[in-house]
């Protein structure tokens, strides 16, 4: 058992310093005024933060307000005391411009929580997209011990029979609309219908992947990815992972125990198995960069591409959350994977304290429906592919959702496979794209490629998800659904577009889609992994001396300080989207000591 010494205890330093009684009473005194005792903080008990993520602004996250009490539960009945503290909140479907200008905003404000007040460890509410992120990330760089505890997604919707999926139908209802099928209330209608209760998107979207990958890397106990928010087994949860928190503090667990390089690779390899978002690349690019581990999209297309899609779960399938959980989860994948030896390190730990292969080697499979074998999987190879060329260094492109209607128009020909070329036709910004996409003028066709630019962490500000552009309304009534959709900015995870996508640097950075023109003859290849304008060197470099001595490529003014500041020193997303000099700072919690006093 591990010796449980409170000396060793960060709290001790604020709240039990007989060398300096003065400060001891100045911390002590006002954390009794709502009723804590002297004898509980100076018990030698560690202190347990909740960093709380719910609120009424971020409804998907909204239910850790109820799930907070059972954590807090567990945290006392282990001989822990709990002090529960908001964390910036971030909602993907409410914030404009982008709720991607949260994921740092969040995670400076809970370094600075975790790093300066005195907590010992900390549960980590995740669930909505970038909450999860932003938390891995502050956890990264404080270095205290820390568990996750996923929200869990809604339950399945349900429309006329279909199940209905949160964020995918509404690409689905763009078509019947456009297409005329529906009206505008059916619309409406049909896309609600896909959130039924509280929970985040019962897709393999960005919240599903990002919680199935926290799994992964071995930061929330085994199964917590997958259980509805509403299920009693998810309360279940929140009280264990109270219980455990309290014994990783004395067990001296920390994030960079867990989050190693070998976890990421494990989180790549689950990550193509699931279908997961194209998000992912960036978040976990920036949680590892947080911790000092090397990890770039080159990593993601070697270690992930040839991965097996094994979940059958919308976008790229038919099923949703639900039905993810009663089939067995994040265990069943990777035991799934395990069975075929393609989970590259199952020895790799866990917060529970024992390795990923322990925790899911017998984990059943109890829906092959829902999560295929690996000898019959949905999609062969099912990673990503990092693009590169002259039109950016780096841009992702998801495979496992490449439908057969795309492929057979686009990657089929026989004297060329899997490659394609293009007329360009270029929008600067999701405004420009849906004012002049029905244009007669562009005179579009599926032999075209649709460009956005402008939609980048500088350029936007942020990072749009605006990429997966829809064809013109006349092209989707001769039955074209999707053409190759090109651009700096991102897409939802809730998407089953083949976009390429975060392309780095972007138009703003300095990136070759700012010299792109409507006009020119752009090729993909997809065996290469190249991305090429068709004109010549000359050519490139005469429009880039242009736009230079035009001042460059044109940004929105800045809405609020955040955005300048945030513009001032983003890094691009292939290097993760992270404050650049943030990076530099690591294992703060030892590496910087305890902070100064206040008074």
């Amino acid at each position: 058992m591990t010796a449980r010494d409170p000396n060793r205890l960060r709290s001790r330093a604020w709240f039990d310093n007989p060398d300096d009684p003065g400060m001891t009473a100045l911390y002590i005194e006002r954390y009794l005024n709502y009723g804590l005792t002297r004898e509980e903080l100076q018990s030698g008990k560690p202190i347990i933060g909740i960093a709380q993520t719910g609120s009424d602004l971020s409804p998907c996250n909204r239910h850790h307000i109820e799930l907070a009490k059972r954590v807090r539960e567990g945290i006392r009945e282990a001989g822990g005391i709990c002090f529960e503290f908001p964390v910036h909140p971030i909602q993907e479907t409410g914030k404009r411009p982008t709720a991607s200008l949260d994921r740092n905003l969040a995670y400076l404000g809970l370094v600075e929580l975790l790093y300066g007040y005195p907590i010992d460890g900390v549960v980590l509410t995740i669930g909505c997209d970038k909450t999860t992120p932003a938390c891995l990330m502050a956890a990264a760089t404080v270095n205290i011990p820390a568990i996750a505890l996923s929200v869990g997604p809604m339950l399945n919707g349900w429309h006329r029979g279909e199940r209905t999926g949160s964020g995918t139908i509404v690409w689905k209802a763009r078509e019947m609309l456009a297409a005329g099928e529906i009206d505008y209330a059916g619309f409406m209608d049909l896309v609600a219908s896909s959130a039924p209760s509280v929970g985040y998107c019962n897709t393999m979207g960005t919240a599903t992947t990002m919680n199935s990958l926290a799994e992964a890397l071995g930061m929330q106990l085994p199964g917590g990815a997958a259980i509805p928010a509403t299920y009693r087994e998810r309360a279940q949860l929140a009280y264990q992972t109270g219980l455990r928190i309290v014994d990783m503090v004395w067990e001296d667990l920390k994030p960079s125990d867990i989050m190693t390089r070998e976890a990421f690779e494990n989180a790549i390899v689950v990550n193509s198995a699931i279908g997961g978002s194209t998000n992912a690349p960036i978040h976990l690019n920036a949680v590892a960069r947080h911790l000092g581990v090397p990890l770039d999209n080159d990593d993601w297309q070697r270690l992930g591409h040839d991965v097996p899609l094994i979940v059958n779960m919308q976008p790229a399938g038919e099923y949703l959350g639900e039905d993810y959980h009663h089939a067995g989860g994040v265990p069943a994948v990777i035991g799934e994977l395990m069975k075929a030896e393609r989970l590259p390190h199952p020895q790799a730990l866990t917060v529970n304290g024992k390795s990923l292969g322990d925790n899911c080697r017998t984990a059943e499979n109890l829906d092959t429906r829902v999560i295929r074998p690996v000898s019959d999987p949905l999609v062969d190879k099912a990673g990503f592919l990092n693009l590169k060329g002259n039109l950016f260094d780096s841009a992702i492109m998801k495979t496992s959702v490449i439908s057969k209607e795309f492929r057979d128009r686009y990657l089929s020909n026989p004297g060329d496979p899997d490659a394609f070329e293009g007329r360009a036709i270029v929008f600067e910004g999701p405004e420009d794209y849906h004012h002049r996409i029905d244009d007669p003028e562009l005179e579009i066709d599926e032999n075209c490629l649709l460009f956005i630019r402008g939609t980048g962490p500088i350029g936007y500000p942020g990072g749009a998800e605006v990429v997966n552009m829809q064809p013109p309304a006349a092209l989707i009534k001769r039955g074209i659904h999707a053409m190759p959709c090109i651009g700096d900015g991102r897409q939802s995870g809730t998407s089953g577009s083949a976009s390429i996508l975060n392309a780095s640097p972007e138009a703003a950075a300095g990136g070759g889609l700012a010299l792109l023109k409507t006009g020119d003859r752009v090729r993909i290849d997809l065996r290469a992994c190249t991305a090429n304008i068709l004109i010549s060197d000359e050519e490139l470099e005469q429009r880039r001396a242009e736009l230079a001595a035009a001042g460059g490529f044109a940004i929105p003014d800045h809405q609020t300080p955040w955005q300048e500041i945030q513009r001032g020193i983003i890094d691009q997303f292939d290097k993760g989207m992270v404050l650049k000099p943030a990076v530099a700072y690591r294992d703060i919690a030892a590496s910087k000591g305890l902070p100064r006093n206040n008074h």
